[in-house]
């Protein structure tokens, strides 16, 4: 599924980066998985939530992709974005060559639903940030699992010395 606004052909790569505190380090190293598909046909798509979601953001960046911002509601910003995380946020969100904003008035369980399918349904990979553990349903592992099924493949980083916290 193409995004509007981003040209997507064969030679293009779209990656997806899901939520997660874990692994800050290992998605900001230069010489990570990133730098694998860097340049500019790579598209780095986020919710740039505080942590890694933003951490990946600015990697993708860094390496010369471009960011594509699926937001799960019209509120987001304003109901979930913490002030210290604001400016952060919105200099992503203006970095972003697209930004996708689900069709929900407020950030509920059905609203990120949608915005990991809308995710998962854009991306040619999926890099998780994830302990191999199972959560709640619709995080990362849930997420990883349906990848799968569908055939994307996974990518899980879990950097030594990291705990679940």
């Amino acid at each position: 599924m193409e995004s509007p606004g981003v040209a997507h052909d064969v030679d293009d790569f779209r990656l997806l980066r899901f939520p997660s505190e874990f692994g800050l380090r290992q998605i900001r190293r230069r010489d990570g998985i990133l730098s694998t598909y860097g340049g500019s046909d790579l598209v780095g798509v986020s919710c740039i939530a505080r942590g890694a979601d933003s951490v990946f953001a600015q990697a993708v960046l860094d390496v010369g992709g471009q960011l594509e911002v699926v937001l799960p509601s019209r509120n987001y910003r304003e109901r979930k974005v913490k002030p210290d995380h604001a400016e952060l946020f919105d200099k992503l969100q203006s970095r972003a060559a697209v930004v996708r904003v689900m069709d929900f008035d407020d950030a509920g369980r059905e609203a990120y639903e949608a915005a990991n399918e809308a995710m998962l349904s854009s991306c040619d990979r999926l890099v998780a940030v994830w302990d191999g553990a199972a959560g709640e349903r619709g995080g990362t592992g849930t997420v990883v699992e349906l990848a799968r099924t569908r055939g994307v493949p996974v990518d899980v980083v879990w950097p030594e010395g990291a705990v679940r916290g």
